[in-house]
């Protein structure tokens, strides 16, 4: 039966007739669905994964109020409240960015809050107390004499250090939420994230440094460079640690995991130490404008187009695989075209609104589990552990048909013929 026919504004709404899986095609090789009806067995883990995040979550919110004393402490408190409010502007645009990015299949917001405070605190924190190391050991070895130079800081130590630090954070991610960890598009978004929150943080102390250098004009300048020419610069060097372990986890052997993730690891370090020494082998704002665009602005371009390129492999992969489970009736052909397209999904939330009860959210969670569906057979498709994501498949199964019953209920207690 039919959730969704643009054709009929007043569409079919029941639950599909029991099927089992295909005899033939991609879905062969994987177990059978499961009956329709079977209960879903209960997701200790998930709660679990829950439990972590609120702990790191908590323990991330001390470490930042730490990081947030430490700029006081350098830079006094007007400074950093000010400087503060002025980094939300970038951190707007950035947020917004992931969040369109990130509408396919969202990511679970206590995740992404752990991402963000892991970028705006721990990474942070871990920066600064390896520069406090470095100084002290070179110091030290000079009897203090001597410091570590600008070109070290910027071109070497920054870039291992920093991309390690918010490649740690993605990294903890994928362990505590293996189950939702679906491929590059969730690793593009964790990673950037992170980045949103290490780039939050580094520019208070940016622009707080520039405001009592040079006052409001030093601060103006400081924030067009970094507010507005580069507000995406972190995210687009994180965002290769991301994408990558977002390949890694759709790998079956263990070393060809560590070997995608390491190559990501390197190239957001390189992409990170171009970005900084760059402005080492130019002289005044006339050769950095020009170093900017020849050199920077193409890299954010190929950035873009390669975002692109991963939301539209989502898509074709939850067509591929909600078409497995239409061959096996639990969706319709029409109801594949609508959830596997942005058009469709545009097209049926208006169809959801027209309903006399709540349809719209029994829509959106209609098509939020079928779009998790259909990263839960991929994992499985890929030859990732069996067990979990079965069990995921039941219990999401489960929620497609309480969703299917709420749109009946939408639009009048009863399916809709």
């Amino acid at each position: 039966m039919t959730l969704f026919d643009p054709r009929h504004p007043a569409s079919a709404v029941s639950a599909p007739a029991l099927a089992q899986a295909p005899d033939a095609g991609p879905a062969a090789a994987l177990p059978p669905l499961p009956a329709l009806g079977a209960p879903a067995r209960r997701q200790t883990g998930s709660t679990a994964s829950l439990v972590l995040l609120i702990v790191g979550i908590i323990v991330l919110a001390f470490v930042f109020l730490a990081v947030i004393g430490y700029l006081v402490l350098g830079l006094g408190p007007v400074a950093v409240v000010i400087c503060a409010i002025i980094a939300l502007i970038p951190l707007a645009v950035v947020i917004t960015a992931i969040t369109v990015i990130d509408r396919w299949e969202p990511e679970p917001r206590p995740a992404l809050w752990f991402a963000f405070l892991w970028g705006a605190a721990a990474s942070v924190a871990i920066a600064l107390i390896v520069d406090l190391g470095v100084q002290v050991i070179v110091a030290t070895a000079s009897d203090g004499q001597a410091t570590t130079s600008d070109l070290w800081s910027s071109v070497i130590q920054a870039p291992v250090v920093e991309e390690s630090a918010k490649a740690a954070g993605v990294l903890l991610l994928v362990i505590i939420f293996r189950r939702q960890f679906d491929g590059p598009v969730d690793g593009l978004v964790y990673g950037a994230t992170v980045a949103a929150g290490f780039a939050f943080t580094e520019n208070i102390l940016y622009f707080g440094q520039s405001l009592i250098e040079s006052g409001g004009v030093g601060l103006g300048f400081t924030f067009v460079l970094r507010g507005i020419m580069s507000p995406f610069a972190h995210v687009m060097f994180t965002a290769c640690t991301g994408v990558a372990l977002g390949f890694a986890v759709r790998q079956k052997h263990w070393f060809a995991a560590v070997a995608v993730f390491l190559l990501g690891l390197v190239l957001a370090m390189g992409l990170h130490a171009l970005w900084n020494g760059s402005t080492f082998l130019v002289e005044g704002l006339d050769g950095y404008f020009l170093l900017y665009f020849v050199v920077q602005v193409p890299l954010f371009v190929l950035a873009i187009v390669f975002v692109v390129l991963l939301r539209r492999s989502e898509r074709r992969l939850t067509h591929a695989r909600l078409s497995e489970y239409a061959a096996a009736g639990w969706f319709s052909p029409t109801e594949v075209e609508m959830l596997s397209t942005g058009a469709g999904r545009r097209a049926a939330r208006r169809w959801a609104r027209t309903l006399p009860g709540n349809g719209e959210p029994a829509m959106r969670a209609f098509t939020r589990d079928a779009t998790r569906l259909a990263f839960v057979r991929q994992r499985m498709l890929a030859g990732r552990s069996t067990a979990a994501p079965r069990h995921d498949e039941a219990a999401l199964l489960e929620s497609l048909l309480a969703d299917r019953l709420a749109l009946a209920g939408a639009a009048g207690g009863h399916p809709l013929t």
